[in-house]
């Protein structure tokens, strides 16, 4: 980049618009929720991690199932699900000796979806 182009991208004038800064301020949620959405976008950043909940968007699976879907090992995928279940993206239940897991609501696939739609028309 240019430093031609950076300088169009700023703003070079000195006036602050008051009215605006604080109607904006008034609107920003406190810092302990940007701190936790922060946080939740965090568990986004590891591809395994992606993989996993969309493989659980298509079926309920077991740790066994995610790992070979995936071509992992089984220690690996249960990391993983413990960060999910930790930032309260999948939930799992017993049956039996066996642990499924899936997601843990619908609010989980928006967020996909959504993400997916953004990546789309870039």
């Amino acid at each position: 980049m240019t430093s031609n182009s950076s300088h169009k991208d700023s703003c070079s004038c000195n006036v602050i618009h008051q009215d605006r800064v604080d109607r904006v301020k008034s609107k920003m949620p406190n810092e302990e929720k940007l701190y936790d959405l922060a946080d939740l976008f965090k568990v986004f950043g590891d591809t395994t991690r992606i993989k996993i909940i969309c493989a659980l968007f298509e079926a309920e699976m077991c740790v066994c199932d995610i790992a070979v879907t995936l071509g992992m090992s089984q220690s690996a995928i249960s990391h993983q699900l413990r960060v999910l279940k930790s930032a309260r993206l999948v939930k799992y239940r017993r049956d039996g000796k066996i642990v499924y897991y899936s997601l843990d609501d619908e609010h989980v696939k928006n967020i996909f979806d959504q993400g997916f739609s953004h990546i789309s028309h870039i």
